[in-house]
């Protein structure tokens, strides 16, 4: 009964602080000094040699009993994070849907979608909603939810916008957002931009890196004729290209008669395909210098050759 008692009072002990005993075999010589300074200590727990040898022989065979309420500590990955995708957003003009099939900003985008299933982010909007465009960018970019950047994460921004239109303006309204923001741009590409009231839509920031300009100089409503750099030392200028139709008219059969009719030029600028290709050409070339994939794209001559 007193052996009981005794391995009781020693399992509680080895349960209360999480302890082990010495796993090494001790010789019966030291098991037995140990047992007697144990009964002299304790005297009510006085027992013969024989079972104080078998006490300590089992004690110091029995297994260490596990603890299983620790908490688990996740293994520390040492794999970097994703960067964020190259961010293509295309502004359609007017009142067009940003999901107009028939608008080439919108064919763009889709085009895009299906070549780069992976890795570039394609998103067309209304031009009067630059406001939205930019949260969905700051999201794509990794933002908390006041919508700040670290620094790291605005250095990995990739960043590409177009526009048609009104959306030329907005495109740029929404590169000087990104400006005050510390966030670059790669590329900016006007199509026959018009200005919005109180917009300027002629200078572009310092934080886009290349800009190109598309338009066409007849009717009642046509593009901006000339962009230019607010530091040429930051932004490349590619080109001011002059298009125009009164030679070689495009029919554009599946856009409103309106807008046939009473901005024939610069609807038949929205739906030309020549100029278009080299848009998209712009675009491909930006995103396959990002994600290092061959074959995307043209060269910078062949994308923006054109008129001047």
């Amino acid at each position: 009964m007193k052996l009981i008692l005794v391995r009781v009072n020693l399992l509680h002990f080895r349960r209360t602080f999480f302890l082990r005993l010495p796993s090494p075999r001790l010789s019966p010589v030291t098991l037995l000094a140990l047992s007697a300074a144990a009964c002299a200590r304790f005297p009510a727990l006085r027992v013969s040699p024989i079972l104080l040898l078998a006490f300590g022989a089992a004690a110091c065979a029995s297994p260490a009993i596990q603890r299983h309420d620790w908490p688990t500590v996740p293994p520390v990955s040492l794999t970097p994070p994703p960067s964020p995708p190259v961010i293509v957003v295309g502004f359609v003009g007017g009142t067009v849907k940003h999901d107009d099939p028939i608008r080439s900003e919108v064919k763009i985008a889709e085009h895009l979608r299906a070549e780069y299933a992976r890795g570039v982010f394609v998103e067309t909007f209304e031009n009067r909603r630059r406001e939205k465009a930019l949260h969905v960018i700051l999201t794509q970019l990794g933002a908390d939810r006041s919508g700040l950047l670290s620094e790291n994460e605005k250095r990995q921004a990739r960043i590409i916008l177009y526009g048609h239109s009104w959306g030329g303006s907005a495109m740029v309204e929404l590169a000087r957002e990104l400006d005050r923001r510390g966030i670059p741009v790669l590329l900016t590409v006007q199509i026959d931009s018009v200005k919005r009231f109180g917009a300027d839509d002629s200078v572009i920031p310092p934080n886009v890196a290349r800009a190109a300009n598309f338009y066409q100089p007849n009717g009642v409503i046509h593009g901006r004729a000339e962009i230019r750099a607010a530091d040429p030392a930051k932004t490349h200028i590619l080109g001011n290209f002059r298009i125009s139709y009164k030679e070689n008219p495009i029919h554009c059969r599946e856009y409103p008669w309106y807008d046939r009719t009473f901005a024939k030029a610069h609807t038949e600028i929205d739906c030309d395909p020549a100029v278009w290709s080299r848009v998209e050409a712009l675009i491909r070339q930006q995103i396959s210098r990002e994600t290092m994939k061959p074959g995307n794209g043209a060269s910078t001559g062949d994308a923006v050759r054109g008129r001047p």
